[in-house]
């Protein structure tokens, strides 16, 4: 027992060293951005890594009203909430057609939506500006909406599809003998059964729709999201470092909350993609 014990520790610092590493380096560019982001201009440049000496709140403030973040931030909660929204409900519908009907050509379908997983989005820009404009929805929330349902909607079916397999096909054939429709038995039952997969599903999509910084830029001139007017604080030769930290600890504040919050339903969404139905 002596013998395994100092063994066992060892193991333990071995475990413990890199992984107290990565936490540090993790954790610490968020130190950074609030301690600047506390600290005036001048004191910042004169000390970059020190505590701030006189914690002033005013750069969030001139970052808020003065840089239109206010504005900003409310085009982002409206672009996120009617995107989630919408992938929410087709996604749900597609996987439970997928999953549950299995129609003639279902294979070939969920084969299609796993190949544009591996798509980069920067692939398909181009044809996809050209569409946008096309249909006359570049510079609207609405066309940012579907353009992000298009984006992440391949990875949400595949998430509600491998959740909704899951599921017992007897209660499917039982409301079936019962006389209800197709959508009487998703509204009814596979909906309800499926509220940890979508709870999943929303959290995620919050996360993707809310720090996208490509898609907004391309599809949004004057609205701007909160992210890419963030990155507009930042000027051609100098950059007022404590307000964009101010700015950066404004955006990242709600998914923080967020993810603390539900990381757990985070960490189950994850999951569920990796078992196969």
């Amino acid at each position: 027992m002596s013998a395994v014990a100092p063994r066992e520790r060892r193991i333990l610092w071995v475990i413990a060293i890199p992984m107290a590493l990565l936490a540090l380096s993790a954790v610490y560019p968020v130190f950074f951005a609030l301690n600047a982001a506390l600290k005036s201009r001048k004191e910042f440049v004169l000390n970059r890594f020190g505590l701030a000496s006189s914690p002033t709140f005013d750069n969030f403030v001139q970052a808020w009203t003065r840089s239109r973040l206010s504005d900003y931030f409310v085009n982002s909660v409206t672009v996120t909430v009617g995107a989630v929204l919408l992938l929410i409900i087709v996604a749900s519908l597609a996987g439970y057609a997928l999953a549950v009907l299995r129609f003639r050509g279902s294979k070939l379908v969920f084969t299609i939506i796993l190949v544009s997983l591996m798509i980069p989005v920067q692939v398909v820009l181009v044809p996809f500006y050209r569409t946008m404009i096309a249909l006359d929805l570049v510079n609207s929330r609405i066309g940012l909406i579907l353009a992000y349902t298009a984006f992440f909607l391949p990875f949400s079916v595949y998430l509600m599809t491998a959740f909704y397999a899951r599921l017992p096909r007897e209660l499917y054939e039982a409301a079936q003998i019962d006389g209800a429709s197709l959508l009487q038995v998703w509204w009814h039952i596979m909906l309800p059964m499926g509220k940890p997969a979508l709870i999943t599903l929303g959290i995620l999509n919050t996360l993707y729709c809310w720090n996208d910084v490509l898609i907004s830029l391309l599809v949004l001139q004057d609205n701007r999201t909160l992210m890419v007017g963030i990155a507009a604080l930042r000027g051609e030769y100098t950059t007022n470092v404590p307000l964009l930290a101010a700015g950066i600890v404004l955006a990242a504040a709600p998914i923080v909350i967020i993810y603390v919050v539900f990381q757990r339903q985070i960490v189950s969404g994850i999951a569920v993609g990796a078992v196969k139905g």
